[in-house]
């Protein structure tokens, strides 16, 4: 097996048990807003926001690191 897919799949199982036990309902507030929210869901909504902005700058990194070597092979 893959050591990055083994990694990936030990946190992953560490992150699930984490958001399972703390399961308690907390109170968020954002500028004017505010609401009631299971702990666990705003863990996971945050762990799924940092996975998805990951993924982003990482494509955009190979996007431009592409982008600059096409550059430098046509001259």
């Amino acid at each position: 097996m893959n050591l990055g897919l083994a990694l990936m799949l030990i946190l992953g199982s560490m992150a699930v048990i984490f958001i399972a036990q703390n399961a308690a309902v907390v109170e968020i507030g954002f500028l004017y807003w505010r609401f009631s929210l299971s702990s666990a869901l705003l863990i996971f909504f945050t762990l799924l926001m940092g996975f998805v902005l990951g993924w982003f700058l990482h494509s955009y990194l190979l996007y431009r690191r592409s982008k600059n070597e096409l550059s430098l092979h046509r001259y």
